[in-house]
C-alpha cells in the first residue's frame, strides 16, 4: 500500500525544457485507506555528493498514522540519488518495515556499462543486473518525467512506456495521459493533467487500470492526487503541504 504513495508517476516525453523542480522542495501527503486516515508521507529534494559526483538526493518517507499505527506499524524510507546533467538515478535505496515485512536493499547504477549492483543488508547478499539504456528507478522516474512534460504537446489518449528497475527486475512502464481536468483541493482549484499508468493486476490492484493520479498543469507539474481502487478498498493520497517550488503555483480560485 505505501508503495502506491511514492509511486506519484506522471509520463509523457518531450525535448528537456526547463527544471520543474529545486534544491530545497518539499512535499507533504495524506493517504486514507477507504474513509480512514491511514497515513502520511513527505518527498524532499537536496544537494549531496556520491563519491565526489554531485547529484540530487529525493528523500522520501513514510509512516502510517492513528489506528493503523497501532495494529499494522509502517515505516518506508525511500531515496533516489539523480545526476541533474542526465536525470538518471545514480543509486535507489530503499528501507521498510510494514507490519514486520522488512527490506533493506541498495541499488548502484552504471549507465555506462548498464548495469546495476543490487546490495541487499538484511540478508547480506550482493548481485548485478543488467538493465535497459535509459531506465529508472521508481522515485527517479517521477523526478525524470517532471522535467520532460511539456503540456502544450499533450493529447488525450496518448500512451507512452518507460523502463523501470525495480525488487531485481527490469520492468516496462506504461502510462496513458487522460485529460486536463480542473481538481478541487484544500489549496483552492487547480488546474491538472490526470493521468493512468497500467499496473499488474495481483492481490493489491483490482484491476491493470486501478490507478489514477493529477499533477498541476503547470510548470512545476508536481504531485497533487492519487486514488487507487485495491482488492480490498480504495486508497487516496492528497497533496497536504508543500515548500520550495521552483515556480509559481497556479490556483484558479480558493
Amino acid at each position: 500500500m505505501k508503495k502506491i504513495a511514492f509511486i506519484l508517476l506522471l509520463h509523457s516525453f518531450a525535448s528537456v525544457h526547463s527544471q520543474a523542480y529545486q534544491n530545497g522542495e518539499w512535499l507533504k501527503f495524506k493517504i486514507k485507506y477507504g474513509w480512514f486516515k491511514a497515513s502520511e508521507a513527505t518527498i524532499e529534494v537536496k544537494k549531496a555528493k556520491i563519491k565526489g559526483q554531485k547529484v540530487l538526493h529525493i528523500d522520501g518517507f513514510g509512516k502510517s498514522t492513528g489506528l493503523l499505527d497501532v495494529f499494522f506499524k509502517v515505516r518506508d524510507h525511500y531515496e533516489t540519488y539523480i545526476n541533474p546533467d542526465t536525470n538518471l538515478p545514480v543509486r535507489f535505496v530503499r528501507r521498510i518495515n510494514e507490519g514486520g515485512y522488512k527490506k533493506n536493499k541498495i541499488l548502484n547504477f552504471n549507465h555506462t556499462t548498464n548495469t546495476v549492483e543490487v546490495i541487499d543488508k538484511k540478508h547480506n547478499t550482493k548481485n548485478s543486473f543488467s538493465f535497459i539504456e535509459g531506465t529508472q528507478d521508481m522515485m527517479s522516474v517521477l523526478y525524470f518525467l517532471r522535467n520532460k512534460v511539456d503540456i502544450k504537446r499533450l493529447k488525450p489518449g496518448q500512451t507512452f512506456t518507460l523502463n523501470l528497475f525495480f525488487d531485481e527486475e527490469n520492468y516496462p512502464f506504461k502510462v496513458k495521459f487522460l485529460k486536463k481536468e480542473i481538481l478541487e483541493t484544500k489549496f483552492g482549484d487547480i488546474s491538472t493533467l490526470k493521468f493512468r499508468p497500467y499496473v499488474k493486476a495481483d492481490r493489491v490492484f483490482k484491476e491493470q487500470e486501478s490507478l489514477s493520479f493529477w499533477v498541476s498543469a503547470d510548470e512545476n507539474k508536481v504531485p497533487l492526487k492519487i486514488e487507487a481502487k485495491l482488492a480490498v478498498g480504495s486508497l487516496t493520497a492528497n497533496l497536504d503541504q508543500f515548500k520550495g517550488l521552483k515556480h509559481s503555483f497556479s490556483i484558479i480560485a480558493k
